[in-house]
């Protein structure tokens, strides 16, 4: 609890410890002490308001200065530059050696064993055969690796797109009718593709961070554990099984056909080969010749079947520009290219950060818009950054996205001439591979880091969680946004506000909560508010500030100490204000007269202190009551307590 200079037994003695404080001048030790002067707060020079609007402009979408190696440059120089700009891979690929040459072959070869088995199983989680996971991890890496700014991330499919996708889809057409789920699909694509591309051209990338990094830790663990309870399907070889991913309707499915819809062969295979995925750490392709595989076919497991042999077949033709479907795809695709471009630029600065480099978040926007659209006209669905291709990536000593063109050149030999020795693979090492992958997007640690630092946080990391695990993926990616704008709205709306006192032996004022021994003044109340003051939350900061007010006057009269006679405003966090801001405070001061208790202002920003004058503010309260620190103002009105 603060302290207040009444409460001393000797006044003098706490202002003779203050006194060394005080400014001296002179060499000898009988030193002249020079009084304290207050400043008086300093108007901004007027701007004009198309300056004032483009500044904002400017910082708003412009706040990297994307244009800056152009100034003073030559005509062929800024040619050069744009090219480099819009395709950086002709700015690193100058100082390109074997030497990063030979570590990106290595991670492209490392990301493509993992790739290959990961997209087939990823093709079936989205409602596609299998082909369309294999092209996808073909054609959008070649153009992410000449268009993207990240050194490390592995483009292609990635599980919880790929889920929420066929989610999304089988809402609106069956995936028995493959040719109407196939056109739906290339559809959302192509629309996801122009959400980010539109997203990055026109410099609106801060969309995406209004969904919170708690939300998406806990999106993502819930959407990995919908993930893996859908693997048990192909795990235990079920043909029956339930459309819904809520786990109560899952798991009823599940133990209902126990009696007669389990294979045990079938589940021993699976079983096996996830535990020895978790052991080794690694993926291991398996290698079995087609006679054994038949064989388990014939026992009643379960097996990929057909693949398409060759290269990518055009698709342009399939996307739907009219009719109902139109709409669909474009609300699907918005959806889903949303959330792939989250997942994809939280990767993208994670091992930016880790290696000390970074990546622009539009150009990111752009290189991914551009290769969905691309994809989507080659039979391919909507791909993104990979954290476990990347995590790999990254650990294989990859240098440059070359890795991305060498695991595009073993997909692209993949399809042409290995796709025949994939067709007898039993769903159930699909079903485990899928699952020892999702496993990891369940982060434990950062879950409890989230509780310790924010409540509020955990709060909307669980709703996201509980959403997609009890409900659906779409329903808890909604909750997900919900509570982070809920946050925000909270935030801003209910501010907070502090009592200040001084720090003693200083002239510094301090959150006397934070500060217990920190001294009020008698007969001032010094308030803090820490938020800027907007129509949103206006009458809140009044009625705050005027309940601080009530409260200390009860406990003065009870301790029988000095009335309250003037109430300091300290505004050095309000970083703007509008009228309903001004009109607040006009209301607070008319409020303080009727208690015979005068305003100040200490420390107003340059908007803060502009916009008081043009509003005539200052003739209201008298000029001589802004002050340019809360130390100024308490000279001023409460001199014989200033240090």
């Amino acid at each position: 609890m603060s302290r207040r200079i009444g409460d001393f037994d000797d006044v003098g003695n706490e202002k003779e410890a203050a006194a060394p404080d005080r400014i001296s001048s002179g060499r000898s030790s009988s030193r002249v002490t020079q009084p304290y002067v207050a400043h008086k707060v300093g108007l901004p020079p007027k701007q004009s308001i198309f300056k004032e609007f483009t500044a904002a402009v400017k910082e708003t979408f412009f706040s990297d200065q994307p244009l800056r190696s152009f100034k003073d440059q030559s005509n062929s120089r800024k040619l050069v530059l744009g090219i480099e700009a819009l395709f950086p891979f002709f700015r690193w690929s100058r100082d390109y050696n074997l030497a990063k040459l030979r570590g990106d072959v290595i991670a492209g070869l490392t990301i493509a064993s993992l790739c290959i088995p990961q997209d087939i199983g990823y093709a079936k989680l989205a409602g596609l055969p299998a082909e369309n996971g294999l092209y996808s991890s073909f054609v959008p890496p070649l153009i992410y690796a000449f268009m993207g700014s990240s050194r490390d991330i592995a483009i292609g499919p990635v599980a919880v797109v790929s889920l929420l996708l066929g989610t999304l889809l089988q809402e609106e057409v069956s995936s028995k009718d493959l040719v109407a789920y196939r056109r739906l699909a290339f559809t959302a694509t192509f629309f996801a593709g122009v959400t980010q591309f539109t997203l990055g051209f026109c410099r609106l990338g801060f969309l995406i961070d209004f969904l919170s990094h708690a939300a998406i830790i806990g999106f993502m663990a819930g959407a990995a554990i919908t993930i893996a309870l859908q693997q048990l399907k192909g795990l235990f070889g079920i043909k029956d099984f339930t459309k819904k991913t809520d786990i109560v309707s899952v798991l009823r499915s599940v133990f209902s056909s126990a009696h007669h819809g389990w294979n045990w062969e079938t589940i021993l295979i699976g079983l096996s080969f996830l535990a020895f995925l978790i052991i080794s750490k690694y993926i291991v392709s398996l290698r079995k010749n087609i006679e054994q595989e038949i064989l388990l076919d014939k026992q009643g497991v379960a097996i990929v079947s057909y693949i398409r042999q060759g290269v990518n077949p055009p698709s342009a033709d399939q996307i739907h520009f009219s009719g109902d479907f139109l709409t669909k795809g474009f609300k699907i695709g918005v959806v889903v290219g949303m959330v792939a471009l989250t997942e994809a630029i939280a990767i993208g600065r994670t091992f930016a950060g880790m290696k000390d480099y970074q990546i622009d978040g539009n150009k990111e926007m752009v290189a991914m818009g551009t290769m969905n659209i691309i994809g989507s006209m080659t039979s391919c669905y909507v791909a993104t950054g990979s954290f476990s291709r990347s995590a790999v990536n990254y650990m294989a000593g990859c240098h440059t996205a070359v890795s991305n063109i060498v695991m595009s050149i073993v997909v692209l030999l993949t399809l042409v001439f290995i796709t025949p020795l994939f067709k007898y693979t039993p769903n159930a090492i699909l079903a485990s591979i899928i699952i020892s992958a999702v496993l990891g997007l369940i982060d434990i640690e950062a879950m409890k880091l989230i509780w310790k630092i924010d409540k509020l946080d955990f709060v909307a990391c669980m709703g996201a969680f509980f959403g997609v695990v009890f409900i659906s993926v779409e329903i808890g990616l909604l909750i997900a946004v919900s509570i982070s704008f809920a946050k925000i709205l909270l935030q801003v709306t209910r501010p907070r506000t502090a009592l200040l006192g001084r720090i003693p032996r200083t002239k510094v004022y301090r959150n006397v909560q934070q500060y217990p021994e920190a001294i009020q003044i008698p007969g001032v109340l010094i308030v803090r508010v820490d938020s800027a003051i907007y129509f949103s939350n206006s009458n809140y900061v009044k009625e705050r500030i005027l309940r601080w007010v009530t409260d200390e006057e009860a406990e003065l009269n009870q301790k029988c100490l000095p009335k309250i006679n003037y109430l300091i405003v300290e505004m050095s966090p309000v970083t703007d204000i509008d009228t309903s801001g001004i009109h607040a405070l006009e209301e607070l001061y008319r409020s303080l007269q009727k208690r015979d208790i005068q305003l100040a202002l200490a420390n107003p920003g340059t908007v803060v202190i502009d916009k008081i004058h043009a509003s005539e503010f200052p003739d209201l309260i008298g000029k001589d009551k802004i002050f340019l620190s809360v130390g100024d103002a308490i000279l001023t009105l409460a001199p014989n307590y200033e240090i």
